[in-house]
């Protein structure tokens, strides 16, 4: 039986890729060529480690939370599932319940068509309750494919909390709108970023 592909769920890094709004661009550049060195050539990038699809560490909102070079590398490799729920503005419990989560660790959410490269307007955010709905379901890894778990206007990120005090983990910016619902294999994993209080990752899946 011929193995199913990988599937790249991720954002390609480009110098006209939407940022958080204030936050630094991400710019690639060749520092040296390979005219100058007479070997190689050598870039040098510079952004915010929450540009393109990434994964936030607890630090990221908590002084006392684990930073990115902490974190359990398992949390990002395994079975996952994706869910279909767009059209709603807001996700928690009751718009998860419906779905057959039975032995799920790891969740994947389609909330939203939109252009790779731009930052979107409006998009979906999660409720408060979804950590502890999370956690009673035994899931540890909740992905988007928003910019993030709360809007961007929030100062008390209450579903970042929510998620962490429920012992679950966050993976923002995927890109998911090629992705039928269904069972996965999931890597995306972070680099190994001393202090960070977030990673880029390349997520990519493989239909089970």
């Amino acid at each position: 039986m011929k193995k199913k592909q990988w599937m790249d769920i991720s954002m390609t890094l480009t110098n006209d890729i939407g940022t958080w709004p204030g936050d630094t661009p991400f710019t690639y550049q060749l520092s040296f060529t390979k005219e100058q060195t007479k070997s190689v050539n050598i870039g040098e990038i510079s952004t915010s480690v929450h540009t393109g699809t990434h994964v936030d560490a607890p630090f990221h909102y908590d002084n006392a939370g684990k930073k990115v070079h902490e974190l359990d590398i398992s949390l990002f490799v395994g079975t996952t599932t994706v869910v279909d729920v767009r059209g709603h503005t807001m996700i928690g419990r009751k718009e998860l319940e419906g779905f057959d989560l039975d032995g799920v660790s790891r969740l994947l959410l389609r909330s939203l068509d939109r252009k790779d490269q731009q930052f979107p307007e409006s998009f979906p955010v999660l409720r408060e309750d979804i950590g502890p709905f999370l956690k009673e379901k035994g899931i540890h890894l909740i992905g988007t494919d928003c910019p993030s778990v709360d809007p961007v206007e929030s100062k008390s990120l209450s579903a970042h909390h929510s998620l962490h005090q429920n012992g679950v983990y966050i993976l923002e910016n995927l890109v998911l709108k090629h992705v039928n619902p269904g069972k996965y294999e999931l890597i995306a994993l972070p680099l190994s970023i001393y202090g960070g209080d977030a990673s880029p990752v390349r997520a990519v899946i493989r239909e089970l």
